[in-house]
């Protein structure tokens, strides 16, 4: 009799996180997903790069290196105190920081990595920015390369009892 293996493995979870209350609460369920299942939890933060403005871009002032190691130190110090003793234990956690677009960047995670699972909160940048920047985790979920689970934060939203 042969043994059978899992048709779907999660070995992998990728949790991007924004710093925001509502990445929180996606991070915390990945983190639960990853205990249960015995999977490594990547956590993963975007730092935008500065975008060239004014009439002539190749003019854009050039930043010193401090700036970008800054940035990220403040980052990786965020993504070391980010997870909660309650929220579970995965088997390991890596930690990432990059620069550039949120979904090039989450995307490219997926793919360098090897990722088997995408949990992202559905709500992330609030007021304009997401009005014109459209949905990041919406573009994930039409770009990544494995299954993403969306994470609506249960504290922004109102819950009705069930019937019974």
């Amino acid at each position: 009799m042969s043994e059978s293996k899992s048709v779907f493995e999660i070995k992998r979870i990728l949790a991007p996180t924004d710093f925001s209350g509502h990445s929180a609460a996606a991070v915390r369920f990945a983190c639960q997903i990853a205990e249960r299942l015995g999977s490594e939890l990547h956590l993963l933060h975007v730092l935008s790069e500065i975008l060239p403005t004014g009439p002539d871009p190749l003019l854009m002032p050039v930043l010193p290196p401090e700036f970008y190691k800054d940035n990220e130190d403040r980052a990786k110090q965020t993504l070391d105190g980010l997870l909660q003793a309650d929220w579970g234990k995965p088997l390991k956690v890596v930690r990432v920081v990059r620069w550039g677009s949120p979904v090039e960047s989450i995307v490219s995670h997926a793919l360098d990595e090897v990722i088997d699972m995408i949990v992202i909160a559905t709500h992330g940048r609030t007021g304009l920015s997401h009005v014109f920047l459209g949905s990041v985790a919406e573009r994930i979920v039409r770009e990544a390369p494995c299954p993403v689970l969306t994470i609506r934060d249960r504290g922004t939203t109102q819950r009705r009892p069930h019937d019974h």
